[in-house]
């Protein structure tokens, strides 16, 4: 797939305002989380001992914490009810630590709430796993063979990709809210220069899921044109 988007200019024409904003979104989360990953939080709490100081404090202590391989890998399992913690953030007594941990226990109260916007997501990870991964087949086999239907089974498959990301982009937002709102009222987070640095590791981590909801569009629109050129040849 990728000699043909080499050899045409439009695909650039879609592609490249969200690519750039990808690599811009991954920028800002890189240079945050290493900015705020030298700065110690004030309680002196690893993101391991903030894990489960939440949870308590949430009434979570159903939820287990475990370490996963990986560089800014952690993230909540709300089938197994268990929130996964790189090696770095765990033992790390960092501001940026507290951030991350607060957002995935975020994700834990969402699922403890029975949030419907997490279970949506939820429910649509098979499917859309499925479908990304055969709708590029199906769309070019369609192209090549020129099957407009073949091709337009292809675009509807792919477009769960992007429907996935338009609903994970509130998720991660309402989480990352709910991760400002317990910092402050449990009191991990003491002064607004920690706020403040928890905020930017929460807001550069958001960007990249813009920039993958603008990528997931840009390639569904990127889809539909040529699906309109493939229309006007068969009429």
């Amino acid at each position: 797939m990728l000699p043909y988007f080499a050899f045409d200019p439009m695909y650039f024409v879609f592609a490249l305002p969200a690519l750039l904003l990808a690599f811009y979104a991954q920028f800002k989360v890189q240079t945050a989380y290493r900015k705020y990953l030298r700065v110690r939080n004030q309680r002196g709490l690893t993101g391991l001992e903030a894990a489960r100081y939440l949870l308590s404090a949430n009434g979570l202590n159903h939820v287990s914490v475990e370490g996963t391989r990986g560089y800014l890998s952690d993230h909540y399992d709300p089938r197994s009810k268990t929130l996964r913690l790189s090696r770095q953030v765990a033992h790390s007594a960092s501001v940026a630590s507290l951030g991350i941990v607060a957002h995935e226990v975020g994700h834990a109260t969402q699922d403890a709430q029975a949030y419907i916007p997490l279970r949506v997501r939820s429910s649509l990870v098979p499917v859309v796993n499925f479908g990304s991964w055969l709708g590029p087949i199906l769309f070019f086999i369609g192209l090549i063979m020129n099957s407009f239907r073949l091709a337009g089974l292809g675009v509807l498959f792919f477009a769960g990709a992007a429907v996935f990301a338009l609903i994970t982009l509130p998720v991660e937002l309402n989480a990352s809210q709910r991760a400002m709102q317990m910092l402050t009222a449990t009191g991990l987070v003491v002064n607004s220069s920690e706020a403040k640095g928890v905020k930017q590791v929460l807001n550069a981590a958001a960007l990249t899921y813009v920039a993958a909801l603008a990528q997931a569009i840009s390639t569904l629109l990127y889809y539909a044109f040529l699906l309109m050129g493939l229309s006007r040849e068969e009429s």
